[in-house]
């Protein structure tokens, strides 16, 4: 009874120290990710004494927990980011890992002295972005990024686990045939993971979809329903001998861009239990290691952590994007922001469980990458960004959004502000506001006294308001609200420009107004033919220079650049 209860103790004050954690490496800039695997070092058998060597449950707890990451990814994942993240996201997610772990994999097997099959290996361990580490980095840094590159990562971090995967499995069992070679049946094992995977994710959750929607449940028990049915049907498909990963993605991707019951409860309780499942899972890892036995390896894992950062991810990025004329500072950045987290020191446990030889080796380089990783890249994220221009002016502020499940209404949400003291709201009355047609002020809350929007003179500082509006026009709202207070760089003006012009204007009439050749390429086009002549699939903050004049794109309808920002001199 008293270790039952110590036990229970231990377990909530690790995760509260965990959570607060969160708190002291977001003032450090510090990879979240980073500090629990660190404090689960700390907690081990070189540290307060706890040993933890059962790599069955580790293999166990790291599979739950990823398909909970995973599954989460997909459900925060907006189909609207396909437009210009998808196909060059499948691309790295395949052909970027394949290359990743080639490059890798041989000058591991030359600084390891092992046969190409084994280096092969540890690049295929190696040779992923971690979803987790990119997910956690990319919504807790405070940055916007371009959505060309935003969606690319994301995209790509979500769905690159089973390419890595694959190649382990594919890897371990042929070392441990004594086959040192490559043949065709990896292709054909391939197809079937990746098809099973793509069918079964996309078929299940379409079924849950509609499970969802048919039945009438407690409000609570609908996150209960979607988490079960996603790891369902990740079991589903990798009992079936298909990619669990990718089916489990796929289908938080499709239940998170169907309109169900619930869905922002759905998503609100998935954040939470990605959250528990990272937290869970970085702790094991860390228990699971043992620090002194990377010394061992460490100049030869630096080595491997330094040509994947700086040669074998940067040149997989550039072969995979080569198609989809990014860039080159967004080509640069992506390939800088490869980060490795926990999916590749789960994949070196899979040796472990394998026996095969020097899988303690293997082991102990991918948790010396991640950690170099974690360290040099997620630390770095944030100016790397500034250095490569590829963050925008944040645009989604939303203090809350409530789906409203009224009958035969779905498509209102209520949404609520803080005033702040610069919110460009604070001094007015709710009836003198530009609110886009169709909302509505619901509520205002000052000072813990609930008030209707008319008995209130004006907004004042931490004034709490609520209104209901169209999902359409949610986020319309934060032009009303929320302050336009950035970094100097990502000022309004600084960023856009001077003037705002409509994206129909024709080049040739701004040539002549502003003073500038327009080149061969702007002849007889509006500045948004222009501009998609130029990105080919333009987004927010794209720009061009013509002689003193910059051409910056400030908001996209479909296809077209709606509104274009003149930067001067």
């Amino acid at each position: 009874m008293d270790l039952t209860n110590q036990i229970i103790l231990f377990i909530g004050l690790l995760f509260l120290v965990s959570i607060l954690a969160s708190v002291i490496s977001a003032r450090l800039g510090a990879p979240l990710l980073l500090v629990f695997l660190v404090l689960g070092m700390a907690l081990g058998e070189e540290g307060a004494g706890l040993e933890f060597h059962d790599i069955q449950i580790a293999h166990l707890i790291g599979s739950l927990a990823l398909a909970v990451i995973l599954f989460d990814g997909g459900l925060r994942t907006s189909t609207s980011s396909f437009r210009v993240g998808l196909a060059p996201a499948i691309s790295l997610a395949t052909l970027g890992v394949l290359a990743t772990a080639v490059l890798t994999g041989l000058f591991a097997s030359w600084v390891l002295g092992l046969h190409w099959m084994y280096g092969l290996l540890i690049g295929a361990i190696v040779g992923s972005t971690d979803a987790a580490a990119v997910f956690s980095l990319l919504h807790t840094s405070r940055l916007e990024l371009k959505q060309r590159v935003g969606a690319t990562l994301e995209i790509e971090s979500g769905s690159n686990d089973p390419m890595a995967i694959f190649l382990t499995l594919v890897l371990v069992e042929l070392l441990l045939a004594g086959q040192y070679h490559l043949d065709w049946s990896m292709g054909l094992e391939f197809v079937q993971q990746m098809g099973l995977g793509a069918i079964l994710g996309l078929s299940g959750a379409w079924l849950v979809a509609r499970l969802i929607n048919a039945l009438p449940l407690s409000a609570g028990l609908y996150p209960l329903l979607a988490l079960a049915s996603g790891l369902l049907v990740f079991g589903i498909t990798s009992v079936l001998g298909g990619s669990g990963f990718l089916a489990v993605y796929l289908a938080g991707l499709v239940l998170g861009n169907t309109r169900v019951q619930s869905v922002q409860n759905i998503r609100r309780f998935h954040d939470g239990m990605a959250w528990i499942a990272q937290i869970v899972m970085f702790l094991m890892l860390g228990l699971l290691v043992t620090p002194s036995a990377l010394l061992s390896v460490w100049v030869e894992a630096l080595l491997i952590a330094l040509v994947l950062m700086f040669l074998a991810r940067p040149l997989a990025v550039f072969l995979s994007l080569l198609p989809f004329r990014f860039p080159f500072r967004e080509q640069v950045f992506i390939g800088w922001v490869g980060l490795r987290g926990a999916v590749p020191i789960i994949l070196a446990i899979f040796p472990l469980l394998a026996g095969l030889d020097h899988a303690d080796t293997f082991f102990n380089v991918a948790f010396f990458v991640v950690l170099v990783s974690l360290v040099v890249q997620g630390w770095s994220l944030a100016p790397a960004a500034r250095v490569f221009g590829v963050d925008i002016p944040p645009n989604r502020n939303l203090v809350q959004r409530l789906e409203l499940d009224l009958p035969g209404q779905p498509d209102y949400e209520l949404v609520g502000y803080q005033i702040s003291e610069d919110s460009p709201a604070a001094g007015y009355s709710t009836s003198r506001l530009a609110l886009p047609e169709g909302v509505k002020p619901a509520l205002l809350i000052r000072d813990g006294n609930l008030l209707t929007p008319g008995e209130a003179a004006s907004l004042e500082t931490d004034d709490a308001i609520y209104l209901v509006s169209p999902v359409e026009d949610a986020e319309l709202l934060d032009r009303v609200f929320v302050s336009t207070k950035q970094p100097e760089h990502l000022s309004e003006k600084r960023f856009f420009g001077e003037f705002t012009i409509n994206g129909n204007a024709r080049m040739d009439d701004l040539a002549a107004l502003y003073g500038f050749v327009p080149p061969a390429d702007a002849a007889g086009k509006s500045v948004s033919q222009f501009l998609a002549g130029r990105f080919n699939k333009p987004v927010v903050g794209d720009r061009v220079k013509i002689g003193p004049v910059q051409f910056v794109v400030r908001s996209m309808e479909g296809e077209d650049c709606a509104k274009v920002g003149l930067k001067l001199g």
